[in-house]
């Protein structure tokens, strides 16, 4: 489970006039409480990325990358109340709170943490924006970077697919345990690049690109349990989606080969799949992804913070 640490933080008394509207709501512990129906006097945190990703306050201690991409891991009283600006997140019955910050989230982000006591706490979290490199790949296909209407009309039900698997929101506390690597390789691709495929730009990369061999294992970073297993998607070849709790997933794709199928419970290091050449790609790799919700994260900035010693 990641530890904990206290940095020196920025702490400053501040007056704020109203609070904002609860606009979602999450299962476990969250409630419906508004917070804007909460006392308005309140000490406000600032935590920025200097902080080294740990920081604390007497509401919560957080670990992780205050950065676009970022994962942070959150522990407070299973009791309190948590809400990310206007959403309610849902704490676990061990007290930790789970969120991330996607490619283009960058600035002011507040944090606002309950206890059962009526004791309230607000962190501003100054998230770090971040410049992403231009990825031009060519030799890809064509027919991969423009599909026929058939091609497209397959491709909107494959992400159907992807969309409900990422939407399972668990109880699972797999991703507390530290990280380790999916596979062994050359790292040929990193998140948030703009890609350019023959010369055509498309959405940005997502994930982080392992290179090795046709065959190549593929471990389970964390435990889990698996709620998509699909052997040919038009864009992704083999995909594999697995669940961590409290909305983290983890999907690998341009597998060769699944050795897991839909409704397993897998262990860290569990060989879970084989590396490929299949989808949308020049050669094969494993696209390594994470997710919160439908938050797309940085893997490369979660093993900085959370990987395994």
């Amino acid at each position: 489970m990641p530890k904990f640490g206290r940095q020196p933080l920025l702490l400053a008394l501040a007056t704020v006039a109203s609070m904002f509207a609860l606009l979602a709501t999450q299962p476990v512990a969250a409630s419906s409480t508004n917070p804007a129906t909460l006392n308005n006097s309140h000490a406000v945190l600032a935590i920025n990325d200097s902080n080294k990703g740990q920081a604390s306050s007497k509401g919560i201690q957080l670990r992780g990358a205050l950065r676009s991409g970022g994962l942070i891991i959150g522990k407070t009283q299973p009791t309190s109340q948590v809400w990310l600006n206007q959403q309610a997140l849902s704490v676990s019955n061990s007290g930790h709170v789970v969120f991330g910050f996607g490619r283009d989230t960058n600035g002011s982000q507040t944090l606002t943490v309950q206890h059962a006591n009526g004791e309230q706490h607000v962190l501003e979290l100054q998230i770090s924006a971040r410049d992403y490199a231009i990825d031009r790949v060519d030799g890809v296909p064509q027919r991969t970077v423009t599909p026929n209407p058939e091609q497209q009309q397959r491709t909107r039900k494959e992400a159907e697919k992807v969309w409900l698997a990422r939407t399972v929101n668990s109880t699972r506390e797999d991703y507390l345990q530290p990280l380790i690597m999916p596979a062994q390789g050359r790292i040929s691709g990193v998140y948030g690049s703009q890609r350019i495929f023959n010369g055509t730009p498309r959405n940005p990369h997502y994930g982080l690109d392992i290179a090795a061999p046709t065959g190549t294992p593929v471990q389970a970073p964390w435990p889990g349990k698996v709620v998509l297993a699909e052997p040919d998607l038009f864009y992704s070849g083999g995909t594999l989606i697995i669940d961590h709790g409290f909305g983290i997933t983890s999907t690998y794709i341009h597998l060769n080969q699944l050795h897991v199928k839909v409704g397993d419970n897998i262990e860290q290091g569990q060989h879970i799949a084989d590396i490929g050449a299949t989808g949308r790609v020049t050669g094969p790799h494993l696209d390594w992804r994470i997710n919160w919700g439908h938050e797309r994260l940085d893997p490369a900035l979660a093993l900085e913070h959370f990987q395994a010693e």
